[in-house]
């Protein structure tokens, strides 16, 4: 019975990104929409108030948020999260696109999701600022 509690918390403090190589097509998961502009251009929805990520910040929110799911090497663990070494969804997505994704999260019930496990909104840790995301963001396409 004391393994049910730990799963449970596992599942609860799913990753940023747990299941951002989820996508084998490249749709893009709810809340990456842009808007137009009154000039037609496209207006990013987030990125625009958020510095550029500091990857090394990155690894520190990584470390605390994401490897419960993704493991410390970022090399994914098993029905939870993705490996996220050179992850083709990462790399398919802008930085902006790639906030909207960790802000909202995927629902095991998404058909793109395929891990079966929900990816909650900021990877289950609400107190995370968009920078921090930012930060994981650029530290995760530092993998290589």
């Amino acid at each position: 019975m004391k393994r049910l509690p730990t799963i449970l918390l596992a599942a609860l403090l799913v990753a940023p990104l747990a299941l951002a190589g989820c996508a084998g097509d490249k749709d893009a998961p709810a809340g990456t929409d842009t808007e137009q502009g009154e000039d037609g251009d496209e207006e990013a929805d987030d990125a625009d108030d958020v510095a550029a990520g500091d990857a090394a910040h990155g690894a520190e929110v990584y470390a605390g948020t994401c490897s419960s799911c993704h493991g410390p090497d970022a090399m994914g663990i098993e029905g939870l999260g993705k490996n996220l070494h050179a992850n083709a969804f990462v790399a398919d997505r802008s930085d902006t696109e790639m906030l909207a994704f960790v802000k909202t999260g995927r629902p095991a019930s998404d058909p793109l999701n395929t891990t079966g496990v929900d990816m909650p909104p900021k990877g289950g840790n609400p107190a995370l600022s968009d920078q921090d995301l930012m930060d994981v963001i650029a530290h995760v396409r530092t993998l290589k």
